[in-house]
């Protein structure tokens, strides 16, 4: 009985350390294209000027953030992660989809070496509403889409809808923004513009992060 209980401990503790090993090891998640991860930390192809909070709780300053596709392991620990899956298009008509296609530029154009990451979540009242009432005032009372117009084509964006994902995201939207220096100005007028519609009045936190590459 003795001899089997020392027998038995190199196996229990052989077990104990493999489960640690395990703990340790980074989780791999299934790969989805649809889906993007922010992760601001020491490590990333872009530099971080500011982390500035615009309603409610801010995020931690950092220096660098890492912007992946397909929810990629990240090769050091993050301050932060934030994940967003693209969608299909919620309030937009076929015409406004088509005027829009018509203009804009896709992210990742050599000029454009600025950026800016606009996490945002939205109050339930928002939710509370039904789709055509978010849509009206979405488009009709705060004329969201025609302000994007005026910074198109300077401007790229591309959209990730975090409420795709679950609820345990920070927020409900991750908007991804590049643009060239000299376009800056017009970058900060679009924001302007927006934060002073109805439809702001339902942001319940907001934070800017602006970086370069």
């Amino acid at each position: 009985m003795e001899t089997g209980h020392w027998q038995a401990q190199p196996q229990r503790l052989e077990t104990r350390l493999r489960l640690e090993r395990n703990r340790a090891r980074p989780t791999v998640r299934s790969v989805n294209p649809r889906v993007w991860q922010f992760a601001g930390g020491n490590a990333g192809q872009f530099e971080v000027h500011a982390v500035r909070p615009i309603i409610g709780e801010g995020l931690p300053q950092v220096a660098r953030l890492a912007v992946s596709n397909g929810e990629a392991l990240l090769e050091h620990a993050p301050v932060f992660c934030l994940r967003g899956a693209v969608s299909n298009d919620r309030y937009v008509t076929r015409s406004e989809k088509s005027e829009l296609v018509a203009v804009q530029q896709l992210l990742g154009r050599p000029e454009a070496t600025r950026g800016a990451l606009i996490p945002i979540k939205k109050s339930q009242a928002w939710w509370d509403l039904t789709q055509d009432e978010r849509r009206s005032i979405f488009e009709e009372r705060s004329a969201h889409i025609q302000i994007g117009k005026r910074a198109l084509p300077n401007v790229a964006r591309r959209l990730h809808h975090c409420r795709d994902l679950g609820n345990a995201e920070p927020f409900d939207f991750l908007t991804w923004f590049d643009f060239n220096v000299d376009d800056e100005p017009r970058f900060d007028e679009l924001l302007k513009a927006l934060r002073d519609t109805e439809e702001w009045r339902y942001v319940e936190r907001e934070v800017e992060i602006r970086v370069s590459r």
